[in-house]
């Protein structure tokens, strides 16, 4: 199965929520995936980790964000924040959510091979 991997470039928790499902489900099936967060997506990573429409999303039976957030890392997702967004943002590496890396847009294309798939959120 071909890695998915997906950038995060703005900071809209519907975006970041979406793109965690998928990758939480492309890990599921037993493919690798990562998501990074890009610039400005990073202070969605602020604590608390909360979305706007998450009382909706919980209501529906599905979890809020922050739960979203550990399910997904459990899976073995790679999460990474942007070292230059973390500074946007007003964060170090010490306020990510656990699991969560800090690293570079160079490192994380580094690591996409030729047959992963790019999605853009």
């Amino acid at each position: 199965m071909r890695e998915l991997r997906i950038v995060v470039l703005t900071a809209d928790a519907e975006r970041f929520r979406g793109a965690l499902m998928l990758a939480a489900a492309q890990a599921a099936l037993g493919g690798g995936a990562a998501v990074f967060l890009q610039l400005d997506a990073v202070a969605l990573l602020r604590a608390p980790v909360t979305a706007p429409c998450d009382a909706a999303h919980v209501g529906a039976g599905m979890p809020a964000l922050a739960t979203l957030l550990t399910e997904t890392l459990a899976l073995g997702v790679t999460v990474t924040a942007c070292q230059s967004g973390l500074a946007l943002a007003g964060l170090s590496a010490e306020d990510l959510p656990d699991g969560v890396e800090a690293g570079g847009p160079v490192a994380f294309l580094q690591s996409t091979g030729d047959e992963a798939r790019l999605l853009i959120a």
